[in-house]
């Protein structure tokens, strides 16, 4: 698949979204990605985690692994290729960790994988961890890049759909959305996580 075609899919699931939200990376955005519109169809996810995949068919991958939750469905679907194991992360406090006695053995190569990227934020904290475990990082593949191609995880990395979301996203103190007094749009886990507090 192409990334037109992939921009079809997103747009066909009613994943690309418009309104006022605020992002796990803190940012607020004119602009959103519900990855589980795309997520949620499983025959779709195979089908993108076999492109993501593809696109890593050169490197040798011993484990994938993917933060909870879009990472860990990704992940799960893209080891299937490789035929090797998926871990994934979860957050314990303010860091992600490996839990469920998952582990990474000394110079396994392990390949990455998140849904969206924006900060690149939950990739790295990710990064930290298979980096304590002894790992081999040999890449990161993503669903979606929000950053404009400004991430740089320092090996090889891949994006099936670009979105340069910049000129729509904004810091907290800085949102002309917050100073118009347009309403957050309710999506996302952190936006009711931070609500509900």
């Amino acid at each position: 698949m192409n990334e037109t075609q992939i921009l079809e899919v997103f747009e066909r699931s009613g994943a690309l979204l418009s309104g006022h939200f605020l992002l796990s990376s803190g940012l607020h955005s004119r602009r959103y990605c519900e990855k589980f519109a795309v997520l949620q169809q499983p025959r779709i996810t195979e089908a993108l985690c076999q492109e993501l995949a593809a696109r890593f068919a050169n490197d040798p991958v011993d484990v994938v692994v993917g933060p909870l939750t879009g990472g860990m469905l990704m992940a799960h679907e893209v080891a299937k290729v490789f035929d090797v194991r998926a871990l994934f992360t979860e957050r314990e406090g303010d860091r992600m960790v490996f839990r469920r006695g998952f582990q990474i053995e000394e110079g396994e190569r392990v390949l990455v994988v998140d849904d969206v990227v924006t900060t690149g934020g939950s990739v790295n904290e990710v990064l930290r961890a298979v980096a304590e475990s002894g790992g081999e990082l040999m890449g990161v593949g993503l669903l979606v890049d929000r950053s404009g191609g400004r991430m740089d995880f320092g090996v090889h990395t891949e994006a099936l759909l670009h979105i340069d979301a910049s000129a729509e996203s904004y810091e907290a103190d800085a949102c002309p959305l917050c100073r118009e007094g347009v309403p957050f749009t309710a999506r996302g886990s952190r936006y009711h996580a931070r609500k509900a507090r």
